[in-house]
């Protein structure tokens, strides 16, 4: 898959950017889908710290695709939608200074079993969210994800044809945490899907390295480049026991998890190699 561009969430390889930047350079990464600056979700940060994060990532050759937002993550009856708007607003500033012509966003809480007594609500909310972005260069792209209206693939199929400015991340362990078949999921969404956050879950929905799961990753990832994809976002997710050995007397360790790891960085080594293992066997097939 030659000419496949590889994002991360690299925030869960450090809090802090030069962390964040050792990261990527290590794993070949060509830039950041970007969520936390040091210690900051990244909608919270101010425009001087988006100007340094960008001359940080400018002098390493690395690049912001889309800004990781937490922008759709309100509670649908109870969330303050007019300073949720003001949110996405100054977010759209940060993405212009960063040069990220993406921003990912989400469809809203909605109380168990409400769903559809608040889908005219969340479409009104959406209306807004997408008027606000007009005009600003950046696309608004609605990832699936569990609690949100659009944790389904029917109810994404709805969003992205009511809205067709709105684009989709696909995030296949995400629809398996809410048991979602991810095949019958991306033959739905496919046209409309903008690029792929590659994270696996097993189905209790435990997350694992890409390809070890049951989010078919491997058959969506090769169909996403067959029609023309190019972008991708590692999101590792994957289960950190930090300084556990240390704490153990020989003999006596304790059975981790195999896909556990030792540290942030080392986990988040772990997802982009097994991204790269999928390419591998691709290519190999080829």
């Amino acid at each position: 898959m030659n000419g496949l561009h590889i994002y991360a969430f690299a925030d869960e390889a450090s809090g802090r950017m030069e962390g964040q930047i050792a990261a990527m350079t290590r794993n070949g990464l060509q830039g950041l889908e970007i969520r936390g600056v040091d210690g900051q979700n990244i909608a919270d940060i101010t425009p001087q710290n988006a100007r340094e994060v960008r001359k940080k990532l400018d002098d390493a050759g690395l690049c912001v695709w889309s800004v990781g937002s937490p922008i759709g993550k309100i509670d649908i009856v109870q969330g303050d939608f007019a300073a949720h708007l003001d949110q996405l607003r100054h977010t759209l500033d940060l993405a212009d200074i960063l040069g990220a012509k993406n921003l990912r966003m989400f469809s809203f809480y909605l109380p168990a079993g409400e769903t559809e007594k608040w889908r005219g609500k969340v479409f009104d909310q959406m209306g807004a969210m997408l008027g606000a972005a007009a005009g600003s260069g950046v696309t608004l792209c609605h990832e699936n994800e569990k609690g949100i209206y659009g944790d389904n693939a029917d109810r994404c199929h709805e969003l992205l044809q009511a809205f067709p400015v709105l684009a989709g991340v696909f995030d296949p362990a995400n629809f398996v945490q809410c048991n979602q078949d991810t095949l019958e999921a991306w033959d739905l969404l496919k046209d409309r899907i903008l690029y792929l956050h590659i994270k696996d879950a097993l189905p209790d929905g435990r997350v694992v390295p890409a390809g070890k799961g049951a989010g078919h990753v491997a058959a969506i990832l090769k169909d996403f480049f067959a029609r023309g994809g190019r972008h991708v976002t590692v999101e590792p997710h994957l289960s950190v026991f930090d300084g556990l050995r240390a704490l153990e007397r020989a003999g006596k360790e304790t059975k981790i998890d195999p896909y556990s790891y030792p540290s942030s960085d080392a986990a988040f080594d772990a997802a982009c190699r097994a991204l790269r293992t999928l390419m591998e066997k691709e290519n190999e097939q080829k």
